[in-house]
């Protein structure tokens, strides 16, 4: 992936070698997995399959599969037919779905996977809750000279979203967000965190949310939301937290021009980090790059980041490609074109629920 620097994700080398059993020539760009530390003759023993090509040649395929999203540029290398599978984010990225309609690609979509009963298949929330918990939990101790003391009240943590990922992050809030820092709080006697999840019911009634943000030392969007043109917390009510409060993004969606406005994130004016900057301080330049009309008056420190399992890259692709395995080899056994949400094949119902066309179509239905 040519993203930040800190990027450093590639599928395994034990992940190519159980993909040989499709006996499928598999492309592999030059340089694959040299930032988690691997050669390309690592890739090369893993499956007798595979070849090291340009990037031009690995985006010429008939099925790419890249974790986060190619570049317009990189999509526009990739021919009219192909399947893409990556993390598409549909419902937030109109832009990119008109181009893959434009372009003639067939995506389906890692974080549109579902099963049956609608969950994701293709899932990481340990990684993100866990990873994004542990540097808020640390950012915080940083500035509270009592973060340690039995003589302080207990923490509180507003958690707004109670999908996986928001009861992932509670559980993790309840430890300090990592091992560390749950044993030095235990060690010398300190007060713990109470954690609160916050469902619509309360996220609509803006005087209990500006109690409850008063009384919030870290503030969590873990949401997912129909509409990504609504704030769930405006900047007026960001203003109710404490000064040094804590805001974390577990979240990260972008801000994004379209013609029918500006996509804004849940919580209005805070900027959104990657793996290279997941921290930022109220005077931070970021702040200026975000567009016009976005309120930033009231500003908290932000931890943010868009690839948040990321942090601990070889343990996230280890599970992904576990997730993604039977999902490729379905694709490469039968093509996508002969998919149906009315198969008998498990996989096969759930990667048409991941392509373009089925997100149109339950999308028109339900506007």
């Amino acid at each position: 992936m040519h993203k930040e620097e800190s990027e450093r994700r590639a599928f395994l080398p034990e992940f190519f070698a159980a993909l040989e059993k499709t006996g499928l020539p598999v492309a592999l760009e030059k340089g694959y997995g040299s930032r988690l530390g691997f050669e390309e003759s690592d890739y090369l023993r893993a499956n007798r399959h595979a070849r090291i090509v340009t990037q031009k040649e690995a985006f010429a395929q008939d099925i790419v599969a890249v974790l986060r999203s190619p570049e317009v540029n990189e999509l526009k290398l990739m021919k009219r037919g192909a399947v893409l599978l990556s993390m598409l984010h549909y419902p937030t990225r109109a832009m990119r779905v008109e181009l893959l309609k434009k372009r003639g690609i067939r995506g389906v979509s890692l974080d549109s996977l579902r099963d049956d009963f609608l969950q994701r298949i293709v899932y990481n929330p340990r990684g993100t809750s866990e990873n994004g918990m542990e540097i808020a939990f640390k950012e915080l101790a940083k500035v509270r000279k009592n973060f340690f003391s039995p003589r302080r009240l207990p923490l509180r943590v507003s958690i707004i979203g109670m999908g996986m990922i928001g009861l992932r992050a509670a559980r993790s809030a309840g430890k300090y967000g990592s091992p560390e820092l749950n044993d030095l709080a235990a060690e010398r006697g300190a007060r713990g965190v109470i954690v609160r999840l916050l469902p619509r019911s309360v996220t609509a009634d803006r005087k209990l949310m500006e109690k409850l943000l008063k009384t919030s030392d870290i503030l969590v969007d873990a949401s997912t939301r129909d509409n990504p043109y609504a704030y769930i917390v405006d900047n007026d009510q960001l203003g109710q937290l404490k000064p040094d409060a804590i805001i974390l993004d577990l979240t990260a969606d972008p801000y994004l021009v379209d013609d029918a406005g500006v996509q804004v994130k849940a919580f209005e004016g805070i900027p959104t980090g990657d793996l290279n900057k997941p921290v930022f301080y109220p005077d931070d330049p970021a702040y200026d790059a975000i567009p016009a009309g976005v309120r930033t008056a009231n500003r908290r420190t932000v931890v943010s980041c868009n690839a948040w399992p990321g942090v601990k890259p070889e343990e996230c692709m280890r599970l992904y490609g576990i997730q993604i395995l039977p999902v490729l080899s379905a694709l490469a056994a039968k093509g996508l074109g002969s998919m149906s949400i009315d198969s008998p094949d498990y996989f096969e119902r759930a990667i048409a629920r991941a392509t373009v066309e089925y997100f149109e179509r339950y999308d028109q239905q339900r506007a």
